[in-house]
Order: structure tokens, then C-alpha cells, then sequence
């Protein structure tokens, strides 16, 4: 992820693979959690619709709460490999 992307992102101006991608890129290395509240919230919508899953590693949030990783979360529950499958095979 870099700035252009962001930017692209914030201008509407994106595609929807591309904002996958970067969301998933933000969710792994833990930024969805540090940025503004809108990051966040959008990360955890890709998560809940099964287009992203939870990342390798756990991370913090801003406000110190706990996101766990795609290993801590039950097989088949929102943030999961197996979860982003089914969702994937409904669609």
C-alpha cells in the first residue's frame, strides 16, 4: 500500500479488486487498525462481507483493543480462511 493508493481510494476513484487488495494489505500488516476510524470500519466490513479475512498476526488497535489473528478466530466464523470461502461459494 503507498499513498497513491490511498489517494485513489479516498477520490472514488479505486477498483474494487484494488480495494481489496490494499484493505487486505492494511489488515495484514495491522494499519487498518492504527489509521482513522473509517479505515477500520471499512476493513472490518470486507471482513464481515468475506471478501478480506483477519490477518496473520494479531494486532492492536488504536485504542488498545485486541483484533486476533485468522488462526485465533474459530474455523468458519467472520475473519476466517474458511469463512471467506463459503462466503465466496454463496455469491
Amino acid at each position: 500500500m503507498d499513498a497513491d493508493s490511498i489517494i485513489e481510494f479516498e477520490d472514488g476513484e479505486q477498483s474494487h479488486d484494488d480495494t481489496i487488495a490494499m484493505f487486505q494489505g492494511m489488515i495484514n500488516s495491522g494499519m487498518a487498525w492504527k489509521l482513522q476510524g473509517s479505515y477500520g470500519r471499512e476493513a472490518m466490513s470486507l471482513i464481515e462481507s468475506g471478501q478480506c479475512i483477519l490477518g496473520e498476526v494479531g494486532h492492536h488497535d488504536y485504542y488498545g483493543n485486541y483484533v486476533p489473528s485468522r488462526f485465533e478466530v474459530k474455523a468458519g466464523t467472520k475473519g476466517s480462511v474458511e469463512y471467506q470461502k463459503a462466503s465466496w461459494l454463496q455469491s
